[in-house]
């Protein structure tokens, strides 16, 4: 999938399906849905006013949230809508690189500092969703 974003200007899905299925991957959209996802894949207008799917280089070093909190990860807690997730010094930036690109349900940003990160949700149930993904991710029992 990645070879033909790189080579092509792929508009939307329905396209980038018919691709694939033409070099003998049969996708089902929600599948597609998901790589798009996995892979970090985002839509941007070209010079020519038309949409692309692009993976631009430098988010393709965004360290996925799974192999970095393990070691960085020091702590979660909820206020409300908001969590509080504490880092080792210096990785607060890392660790919320990793939160946006895990577009969680209810996700409405990420504030880092040194060793904070403020993640911003749109009601209290997704903030204890995200704790306890970001917790289990860590390794925390």
């Amino acid at each position: 999938m990645l070879r033909i974003i790189r080579e092509r200007r792929v508009p939307h899905q329905e396209a980038l399906r018919e691709l694939l299925a033409a070099e003998g991957f049969g996708v089902a959209q929600a599948t597609l849905s998901r790589d798009i996802r996995d892979l970090r894949l985002v839509k941007v207008v070209g010079a020519d006013g038309k949409p692309h799917y692009t993976l631009p280089e430098e988010w393709e070093h965004v360290a996925p949230l799974d192999s970095i909190l393990p070691t960085l990860f020091v702590g979660a807690e909820t206020v409300g809508n908001l969590l509080v997730v504490r880092t080792l010094n210096g990785a607060a930036q890392a660790v919320a690189s990793g939160i946006d690109w895990e577009e969680f349900e209810g996700l409405a940003g990420t504030i880092a500092g040194d060793d904070t990160v403020l993640v911003i949700l749109r009601d209290p149930h997704a903030a204890a969703e995200v704790a306890a993904t970001i917790r289990e991710l860590a390794g925390e029992r």
